[in-house]
C-alpha cells in the first residue's frame, strides 16, 4: 500500500512539473505552454489566456511602449518561468486588482472635477440671471434690389443687473414653435459690447449673422418664437466672469462614473 502511495505521489509531482513554465529558452517555453493548455478545460483555458493578456499588458502605458515586441515578450517568459496554471491565475488577479484600483482613482478625481465644476456653473448661472434678457426676436430682413436676399436679424434688449461691466456677452439662442417638441433651430452666438455695458444700463441690440450660417439658412415659420439663455460673461478686462461650463455631455459622463463607482456620490 505504501507503495501504491509512493506511486502516487511521484506520478503526481512528474505531472506537476511537467504542468509548470519552463521560461529558460524560447524553445522549452513554447513546449510547455502548449503541454499546460492541453491539460487544461475550455474554461480554465480561457482564464489562462485572460491572465496571460493582463500580465503582459501590466506596465504597457502607451503604443510607444510597443515599439519593441521581443523585448516584450522576453520579459513575459522571464516573468512566468516556473509558474504552473495557479500561480499564472493569481498573478492576472493581482494585475487586474492593481488596474481596478488605478482605474477607481483617475475615476474618484474626474468625478471630484466634475462636481466642481457643476458647483461653479450653479454658483455662475445665479450671476448670469441677472443680466436680463427682456426682449430676444428673430426674423429675415429683406435687403437687395436686384438680387433679393433675407439676411437674419438676432434683436435683443438686456439690461445688465450685474455689479460688474461686462465687455461681451456669449448666448445660447433657441427657435422654437410654441406646438413642436423640437426646436428649428438651437446656435450659440455673442457680442463683443462697443464700450461695454454698465451695472444696471440697458442696450438694445439688433445682431446680423452671416446669411450663409445656420441662422441665415434655418426655415423657420412665422410662428416660431426666439429665446435666449445668458451663458457667459466677461468683464472688463476681457476675461472670463461668470460661465455655465457644466454642460450635457458632462452631466452625462457625471452619470456614467457615478454608475459605476457609487461611492462617490455626494448626497
Amino acid at each position: 500500500m505504501k507503495n501504491l502511495y509512493l506511486i502516487l505521489f511521484c506520478t503526481a509531482l512528474l505531472v506537476s512539473c511537467a504542468q509548470r513554465i519552463d521560461g529558460t529558452s524560447e524553445e522549452s517555453y513554447r513546449s510547455s505552454m502548449e503541454n499546460l493548455k492541453k491539460s487544461l478545460s475550455k474554461e480554465d483555458r480561457r482564464k489562462f489566456e485572460d491572465a496571460l493578456q493582463r500580465i503582459a499588458m501590466e506596465n504597457i502605458n502607451s503604443l510607444d511602449d510597443l515599439a519593441n515586441i521581443q523585448e516584450i515578450a522576453d520579459d513575459l517568459r522571464g516573468k512566468l518561468d516556473g509558474m504552473a496554471f495557479e500561480e499564472v491565475i493569481a498573478e492576472g488577479e493581482r494585475v487586474q486588482m492593481e488596474i481596478d484600483e488605478k482605474n477607481k482613482e483617475q475615476a474618484r478625481i474626474e468625478i471630484e472635477e466634475l462636481y466642481v465644476k457643476m458647483k461653479n456653473s450653479n454658483e455662475d448661472r445665479s450671476e448670469l440671471a441677472k443680466f436680463h434678457v427682456e426682449k430676444s426676436r428673430y426674423y429675415k430682413k429683406k435687403s437687395g434690389v436686384y438680387l433679393i436676399s433675407y439676411d437674419p436679424i438676432l434683436e435683443l434688449t438686456v439690461i445688465n443687473g450685474t455689479n460688474q461691466a461686462i465687455s461681451r456677452a456669449y448666448f445660447k439662442g433657441t427657435i422654437k414653435s410654441p406646438e413642436r417638441t423640437i426646436p428649428w433651430l438651437v446656435q450659440d452666438f455673442n457680442y463683443e459690447i462697443s464700450g461695454g455695458l454698465e451695472p444696471n444700463e440697458r442696450a438694445n441690440w439688433h445682431l446680423a449673422p452671416n446669411s450663409f450660417s445656420e441662422w441665415g439658412t434655418v426655415d423657420a415659420p412665422k410662428d416660431a418664437i426666439f429665446t435666449v439663455e445668458v451663458t457667459r460673461l466677461d468683464g472688463a478686462d476681457g476675461e472670463k466672469l461668470f460661465s455655465i461650463d457644466f454642460d450635457e455631455d458632462d452631466q452625462e459622463r457625471l452619470g456614467e462614473l457615478l454608475n459605476d463607482y457609487p461611492e462617490f456620490v455626494r448626497h
